[in-house]
């Protein structure tokens, strides 16, 4: 059926104004990101890592400091698959597997986490400035800080995005950094998981290392890189008993610190953190270290995902470990603190 021009004109003239105020809404996404969104996260204290032995404080060659149970309204809240950990051993800044940065601070009471304030969530933008996960980006996995700007490993699509959280804040919009191409034979949601940098006056320093989650090379062992620029050095992680790396971090001053997890439905899930000397890393090189510490469900423990690492104010070395709920009402947002003697 065909309108009268009076009236398609009119329709024309009424598209021409959509269209253009979609342009406006859209150039004006651009110029400005969205601001962050402030949280309420409610905590409940862990006391005990063994519920079965409640005064047991060593596991291994860990001590247990204490830990929390989070939770929060907030939909976005959850999924989180790695931590950073600031000097100050408070704040901290997290990313979620579904494209999302969580950053806040935590509170301590008599040298034990007690709280969690100040939290925020914003999504991870793109070059674009629009969020990651609306291209299909949004299975962030992994984060580190090196030389004051922070990398983000992303499953899936295999990227590796660098963002300037010091200026820009959580509005940063990230850029995509050159990957081997090796990345592309990766196991499909099988990949990047560890992704840490190497501090000055370490070995490596001012690389990125990166270990994959389960993409295994020909002898069966785990598949890894050192990333400077565009040029990539290869090695692999000793791989055993069924262990998959869930993330990393850089032990100062030489230490390359993995997060594994295993999970079977006999046995459940566990995980372990391995200490390997950045030193053992280089080309070709199959890299092995003793577990600090191994636990099961027997313990206070979910699905752990992130490693980070900081130095408190008597000068002890403070292990943060964060686990992924996947969203589940049945999994835990669990974060516990270790000290390493």
């Amino acid at each position: 059926m065909k309108f009268p021009r009076r009236r398609r004109l009119a329709a024309g003239s009424l598209a021409v104004l959509v269209v253009a105020a979609g342009a406006i809404a859209w150039a004006q996404t651009q110029r400005t990101a969205p601001a962050p969104t402030r949280i309420e996260v409610q905590a409940a204290p862990i006391e005990a890592f063994d519920t079965r032995d409640p005064a047991q404080l060593r596991f291994g060659a860990l001590q247990f400091r204490g830990g929390l149970a989070l939770t929060s309204r907030n939909d976005a809240f959850g999924g989180i698959s790695a931590i950073h950990m600031e000097a100050d051993g408070a704040r901290f800044l997290a990313v979620t597997d579904r494209g999302s940065w969580l950053r806040g601070r935590i509170v301590y009471r008599d040298g034990k986490p007690a709280g969690i304030a100040d939290a925020e969530m914003a999504p991870i933008l793109g070059a674009d400035g629009k969020p990651l996960a609306a291209r299909g980006w949004y299975d962030t996995e992994s984060l580190t800080e090196l030389d004051g700007l922070f990398y983000v490993g992303i499953e899936r699509v295999e990227q590796i995005v660098r963002f300037d959280i010091a200026r820009q804040g959580l509005a940063a919009r990230g850029e995509a950094i050159p990957v081997p191409d090796d990345f592309k034979s990766f196991v499909r949601n099988k990949s990047i998981e560890c992704l840490t940098g190497a501090p000055k006056g370490s070995p490596l320093a001012g690389r990125l290392v990166a270990v994959a989650e389960r993409s295994l090379d020909d002898a069966g062992n785990l598949r890894a890189f050192v990333l400077k620029g565009a040029d990539a050095e290869r090695f692999s992680v000793k791989r055993g008993d069924d262990f998959e790396v869930s993330d990393c971090t850089v032990l100062p001053p030489g230490d390359l610190l993995l997060l594994e997890r295993s999970f079977s439905p006999a046995r459940g899930v566990a995980m372990r953190i391995r200490r390997i000397p950045l030193a053992a890393i280089k080309p070709g090189a199959v890299v092995d270290g003793p577990a600090l510490v191994q636990a099961d469900l027997g313990y206070q423990i979910d699905n752990m995902e992130g490693i980070g690492v900081h130095r408190d104010a008597r000068g002890d070395t403070v292990i943060t470990l964060v686990s992924d709920d996947n969203f589940s009402p049945i999994q835990r947002s669990l974060l516990l603190q270790f000290t390493l003697p």
